[in-house]
């Protein structure tokens, strides 16, 4: 529902798409992409929903490149841009007209893999290149109250606390989120967790912390947190009014795109 209706967080996008140096290129880490392999696609038009955007072989070739040892497979006709990428970016630019690429998460890979392979992903940034990674600090459809469209629970708020303290002292550690005592229901799956690792990584080389753009929360257990590195954008956080974008009554939760 945050493709298609208007609130504070997709305002926040919005600004923040105004504030950023325009990019030569979007690379994204979709939560929403989590395969047995380290892939990133490579194909001129990627297939899409509500965005579109061109693709960009050649900054395919060159995450490829800038990552070895570690090996990313070229994936020229399957994925293209799932929700996960153009749910954020049809506010963020929404012209399409910035060709993006994604990146697949994964999932054979532990936590640590994730958070090197950000960091190696850091002189892209250098090159234009605007590095996104999008999913959720905490992810829990199972566990979402329909009537708090903008509230957490305790157990929801801790981790989403300690995950930003984390972020903007030591982004290096945020792996060691996964002991924290909450970490299983803020995360039954880790496929939304590892998105924040990329950018833990990319903060990490480049010695900076992250910063908030915009935080808060949906049903009870999702937190809607953003962060930014290295561009402060304090017109985000007051963009907009209201919180989460309703729901339609009676949609299963793992069916909705929250």
């Amino acid at each position: 529902m945050n493709a298609v209706e208007r609130n504070r967080y997709t305002e926040a996008w919005r600004v923040f798409g105004q504030g950023v140096p325009r990019p030569k290129a979007i690379l994204v880490v979709s939560a929403h992409w989590f395969i047995n392999g380290t892939a990133v696609t490579a194909m001129q038009r990627p297939s899409e929903v509500r965005y579109d955007a061109p693709g960009m072989p050649e900054l395919a070739g060159e995450v490829a490149e800038v990552v070895k040892p570690t090996w990313v497979g070229a994936d020229v006709d399957s994925w293209g841009l799932d929700h996960g990428t153009w749910s954020l970016l049809v506010h963020a630019f929404p012209r399409a007209d910035i060709p993006v690429v994604q990146l697949s998460i994964n999932k054979l890979k532990p936590l640590e893999y994730h958070l090197e392979l950000g960091a190696k992903l850091a002189p892209l940034r250098e090159r234009g290149v605007l590095i996104v990674g999008s999913g959720n600090v905490v992810h829990n459809l199972r566990a979402i109250d329909w009537d708090e469209p903008d509230g957490a629970y305790d157990w929801t708020r801790r981790f989403d606390e300690s995950a930003r303290e984390l972020m903007q002292r030591a982004p290096g550690e945020a792996p060691s989120l996964a002991t924290h005592p909450d970490f299983r229901l803020a995360s039954p799956t880790p496929d939304h967790f590892i998105p924040l690792l990329y950018l833990a990584g990319l903060a990490a080389a480049a010695r900076k912390p992250a910063e908030v753009l915009v935080d808060g929360y949906s049903y009870g257990s999702i937190s809607m947190t953003c962060f930014t590195l290295g561009l402060h954008c304090p017109e985000a956080a007051k963009a907009g009014k209201g919180g989460s974008a309703p729901v339609a009554q009676g949609v299963p939760a793992d069916d909705s795109n929250l």
